[in-house]
């Protein structure tokens, strides 16, 4: 698997040679050796994203990011909706179920980098693209704070005196400029040791789930809690919009398909295990947790919720809490740093489409990786850092910005599946949502997801709680959009580009180059096909027509 922040920057690298079905060649450029489309960057290949991961590898990839998530989330979640936690978890997760089958069918249709913001760009237009994409770039910062802090948290379980401002904030700012220097230096972490590391990370889940049902598990507590210690219904509705960052993370996989091998076999079945391992997992230690320990005790650790309660397990505490916390250092660290190899992605990718200046895609003299990017957003990482250690919870606040980016992402992420499938029917797409409705607009079948509705409502939902419940995400979320906003004005304007219109792109010529280069064949041929067909059914249409008008003139 090669390292994201590498692999935007080699964008002028080599590509694959050879001859694709559509007659482009995989370097994206017609026979002339033009590039194809519209030269606003929406032909250029992304050649640089060498496509080395397999299944494993890819769910793997997502894991590393989504997988870490319950090790934040648990404490968070507990302290806001304590005995109604796994109620929380729940709701929350039925909403995170629809979020990632729309994942999956965008993955496995346009499996290409930028994910949310490519969909969006896609579907809606510059504007709501550039929308999702800044909302994106939020999480990432957030993702990489807040998870720089969490890392200090549980590496400070051996050291509890630790466990507090002002040195967890020290320690996640150490986290976030070691993360920089990595990062523009390029150096990559193994695949295989990924794969291995996200393997022992699930082994040990399991295994405390397993123990701690059969040896710990009291089901009379859980009862007693969730029954004397429900929250008021603000409170509730404050744990479940929290409970959302517990699923922030599928994004990685759809960032991660224009590396991935025969992304429309792998990328569904990569993602739907992910989906409901992250699931499980989330549902299991919330019940777990609160049938082992008082709310308030998990609530009280929050900087170590999950290695506290395998500490409490039988037989295997004595050296699973201490396991678990240095497992989840190193999880959630890895998490951040992918983070800061989303910047160089999402940042790259709004670029090449003319949604931010190319300042964002210079490249490092040496290291030849996006430098400024890494730089800029990850100072604002520390910047978030800062901030939040002067509140009452650091964690809380920053979880409260982090849910706000995620759920803006996603609305109009839900939106653009539904848009694409009027607008771009005759894209192959291997994986689709269950439960469509056919409907037909102008003598076109169409399949409406339905399920995509629902997932909308259930965002709208999530995204008005976190409007109404917090304080810090209302207001901070709001100003990044509109600070985002400002640059985009300003950089449009100046570069004489429409600013709530769109730059005409050639979508068809970008979706040829794309399948040939994951050498999907197959399904490129019934792109071209539908595509043939289109076009011989409007030749012949216009054809009827002028001898209707024909008709009609001789007939005067």
């Amino acid at each position: 698997m090669s390292h994201p922040a590498d692999a935007v920057s080699q964008r002028n690298g080599q590509n694959h040679g050879g001859q694709d079905h559509g007659g482009q060649n995989h370097s994206g450029k017609d026979h002339d050796g033009h590039h194809g489309g519209d030269g606003h960057g929406a032909a250029e290949s992304n050649s640089g994203l060498r496509r080395a991961v397999g299944i494993w590898g890819s769910y793997t990839w997502g894991y590393a990011d989504v997988g870490a998530d319950v090790y934040v989330a648990l404490g968070l979640v507990v302290a806001a909706a304590q005995g109604g936690a796994p109620l929380a978890f729940a709701i929350t997760g039925l909403i995170y179920m629809f979020i990632g089958l729309a994942y999956t069918e965008l993955a496995a249709t346009y499996p290409v980098a930028g994910g949310g913001q490519y969909y969006t760009l896609r579907g809606l237009g510059d504007f709501l693209g550039f929308t999702s994409g800044w909302a994106l770039l939020l999480d990432f910062t957030i993702d990489v704070s807040l998870f720089a802090l969490s890392s200090a948290g549980y590496i400070n379980f051996f050291f509890p005196k630790l466990q507090h401002q002002p040195w967890l904030a020290i320690e996640g700012i150490a986290g976030i400029i070691f993360l920089i220097f990595l990062n523009i230096r390029g150096i990559r972490e193994s695949s295989r040791m990924n794969e291995i590391f996200c393997a022992v990370d699930m082994l040990n889940e399991s295994l405390i789930i397993l123990f701690g049902f059969l040896f710990a598990w009291d089901p009379g507590l859980l009862q007693h809690q969730f029954i004397t210690a429900f929250p008021s219904t603000r409170q509730f509705l404050y744990g479940a919009s929290i409970a959302i960052i517990s699923f922030v993370g599928l994004e990685s996989v759809s960032q991660a398909a224009q590396e991935t091998i025969r992304p429309a076999t792998v990328v569904p079945r990569t993602s739907l295990a992910l989906i409901f391992t992250v699931l499980i997992y989330a549902l299991s230690f919330s019940v777990l947790g609160l049938g082992i320990l008082p709310w308030n005790v998990i609530a009280a650790n929050q900087g170590d919720p999950v290695a506290v309660l395998a500490h409490h397990i039988p037989f295997i505490g004595f050296i699973a809490g201490p396991f678990t916390a240095i497992l989840a250092a190193t999880l959630v660290f890895a998490s951040a740093n992918t983070g800061v190899m989303g910047y160089s992605r999402i940042t790259w990718s709004m670029s090449r489409f003319k949604l931010l200046p190319s300042w964002f895609e210079a490249v490092h003299e040496k290291y030849s990786t996006p430098h400024r990017t890494i730089i800029v957003f990850s100072v604002l990482a520390i910047v978030e850092v800062i901030l939040a250690s002067l509140s009452a919870n650091a964690y809380d606040t920053l979880a409260n910005l982090y849910a706000f980016g995620a759920v803006s992402g996603y609305v109009l992420v839900l939106i653009s599946l539904v848009k694409l499938r009027f607008s771009d029917p005759y894209s192959p797409r291997p994986y689709k949502v269950p439960f469509n409705l056919p409907v037909t607009i102008k003598g076109r079948r169409v399949e409406v997801p339905l399920l995509a509705f629902f997932g909308l409502a259930g965002n709208i939902f999530i995204w008005v709680l976190v409007v109404w419940t917090h304080a810090i995400g209302r207001i901070a979320g709001p100003s990044w959009l509109v600070l985002g906003y400002i640059v985009y004005f300003v950089y449009r304007s100046r570069a004489g580009l429409p600013i709530f219109g769109s730059i005409k792109r050639d979508w068809e010529n970008d979706q040829i180059r794309v399948l040939a280069e994951a050498g999907e064949l197959e399904l490129l041929e019934q792109y071209q096909t539908a595509l043939k067909r289109r076009d011989e059914d409007q030749a012949a249409a216009a054809v009827a027509a002028a001898h209707r008008q024909a008709l009609t003139t001789g007939g005067k």
